[in-house]
């Protein structure tokens, strides 16, 4: 068995000390000035669903906004916090196949309660 280490190989991405200015990102990823900005969003829409539900003149259409926002906090969270942005299509794509499939199984839930026809 031949040993091929060199120092080169894989490691931490660290670049420069504490000292000096800390660890350096990894071109893949996002800077923290990114996450914060995703976290402003995320707070933006979480107030949005809080003010759709005490406007009364939306009725039905009320559980439809709901889970569109929250589809799309989870979408946000899933891409930014989860990498899922950064990874191989692969995973994406399953991943999105198995948000359908649950808001699917959902609405069949729903149908079964009666909710479209309160």
């Amino acid at each position: 068995m031949s040993e091929h280490t060199t120092s080169q190989e894989a490691g931490p991405v660290v670049k420069t000390t504490p000292e000096e200015g800390g660890t350096e990102h990894s071109p893949h990823h996002p800077s923290d000035w990114e996450y914060v900005k995703v976290a402003i969003v995320l707070a933006a829409i979480t107030l949005a669903e809080v003010l759709v539900y005490y406007v009364e003149a939306l009725g039905d259409w009320l559980i439809l906004i709901l889970a569109v926002l929250s589809i799309a906090k989870f979408a946000i969270v899933v891409l930014w916090f989860m990498h899922l942005r950064f990874d191989s299509r692969l995973f994406r794509r399953l991943f999105v196949t198995g948000l359908i499939l649950a808001c699917i199984v959902y609405g069949i839930v729903l149908t079964s309660f009666g909710v479209w026809t309160r």
